[in-house]
């Protein structure tokens, strides 16, 4: 069997890749092929989760082997068959590509293909670019309010009587309503 799977994100509206795979092939060969269609760097914590038809994670396949207790399971991504989490079409998985920030992909399995074996996993369809795989912090502070620099404390316009009877307690329900 092979499973086509689509890719989307929720950070830039034309990005998409359609990627064949072989029903065989572990979750690495899929997460290979991820970092290939992306350009995004190898040498990063990855994780996929299996998912309810609300984007509820349910089961997550790790990149590494990770501490977790007995009575959970745990499944790597060079062990774990795409078979054996994968039962039907229209099952969601998020890719997580950045741990700090949980940013994602969002995948469907958008169809099953039986009676076809495909050896090497293929992105069949790319458009738009991927989003940057981190984002930095600096600019994304200075993008949230450009005027809140190191002088916005030091305003001219600001002026502490506007913080006389502010105290606790100050406040009752008719000088409430007689401001408003």
């Amino acid at each position: 069997m092979v499973y086509k799977f689509i890719l989307l994100s929720d950070e830039v509206d034309d990005f998409k890749r359609v990627i064949l795979i072989g029903s065989q092939a572990t979750f690495f060969d899929f997460h290979k092929e991820i970092i290939k269609t992306t350009g995004y760097e190898e040498q990063q914590m990855y994780s996929f989760f299996i998912c309810g038809d609300d984007w509820s994670k349910q089961t997550e396949i790790t990149l590494i082997e990770m501490d977790t207790s007995s009575e959970e399971d745990n499944y790597v991504m060079e062990r774990t068959l795409l078979e054996d989490l994968l039962e039907e079409e229209h099952q969601k998985l998020l890719y997580v590509f950045d741990q700090l920030t949980e940013r994602v992909f969002f995948i469907e399995l958008s169809e099953i293909i039986t009676g076809t074996y495909l050896k090497d996993p293929v992105c069949i369809k790319a458009t738009g670019n991927p989003p940057t795989q981190f984002i930095d912090f600096d600019v994304v502070s200075n993008e949230i309010n450009p005027d809140l620099d190191e002088n916005f404390y030091e305003d001219d316009a600001f002026d502490d009587e506007d913080l006389e009877g502010l105290n606790e307690g100050s406040f009752d329900d008719e000088s409430l309503n007689d401001r408003f």
